[in-house]
């Protein structure tokens, strides 16, 4: 049994994470633990206390006594909000107070766009333009090229989660590019899960989504991989590990 932790913000899609533990179809076990989102708004001075230290850490112990392996702060915008070293040093101050190897969603999709082979991305975002914009940098300043930014200027996470499979396909064709090689939909609100498949062979090519990309920034820490297409191609880079 490989246990994965995840601290995330407020109730929004938390469940994709039991759909995506189905769809793994192995031994692998996700606990997700609510942290507190304090203001719901995708603005930043909101955005930079909803990923503040105290409040993960707050989470940390239910998730140590989980017996987790590994624990993933399950959030884009709390995450690059800070930067690209701002946000290195957010997940190091949660992996020194854990105990546990850690990440977050914005670094889970620079390595999961690594792992695709990819560097030309584009971004279809939920948020306003200018929390938009800052995942934009995040990306460029971790070697990508950001081809286009579409943002949907939606300002709760609340609202975000109400969004189903007609709204997210809508805003990825919006965002993609014919010279992107990936189209990124940041937000761990949004439910993508149930969605993967349909919505790269809609465009044609990678789709990444924040609890997607969450869940295998995970695995990537335990170093497991799993072979699971019903998660999109990324699940499918590495041959399948027998549980």
């Amino acid at each position: 049994m490989t246990a994965l932790g995840f601290l995330y913000p407020g109730h929004s899609a938390e469940d994709d994470y039991p759909r995506i533990e189905q769809l793994l179809g192995s031994d692998i076990r996700l606990q997700v633990v609510h942290t507190d989102i304090g203001e719901d708004a995708h603005r930043v001075d909101a955005l930079l206390e909803m990923g503040s230290a105290d409040r993960l850490a707050a989470g940390v112990e239910e998730l140590r006594l989980s017996g987790a392996e590994a624990v993933v702060w399950a959030c884009t915008s709390g995450s690059f909000v800070y930067g690209w070293q701002g946000a290195h040093d957010q997940v190091r101050t949660l992996a020194l107070t854990a105990g546990l190897p850690a990440s977050s969603t914005s670094f889970a999709f620079a390595h999961a766009v690594g792992e695709l082979g990819a560097k030309r991305v584009a971004i279809g975002a939920t948020y306003p333009d200018d929390v938009a914009g800052l995942f934009s940098t995040f990306l460029a300043d971790g070697g990508f090229e950001v081809l286009s930014v579409r943002g949907a200027g939606i300002i709760t996470a609340a609202e975000v989660g109400t969004w189903g499979e007609g709204e997210v396909l809508a805003l990825a064709r919006a965002a993609d590019r014919p010279e992107a090689e990936v189209v990124l939909l940041p937000d761990t609100a949004l439910h993508t899960a149930s969605f993967l498949p349909s919505l790269e062979a809609a465009l044609g090519k990678p789709v990444l989504t924040a609890n997607q990309v969450t869940v295998w920034e995970a695995l990537r820490l335990a170093d497991r991989r799993v072979h699971a297409p019903g998660l999109g191609t990324l699940f499918t880079r590495e041959r399948p590990v027998q549980a």
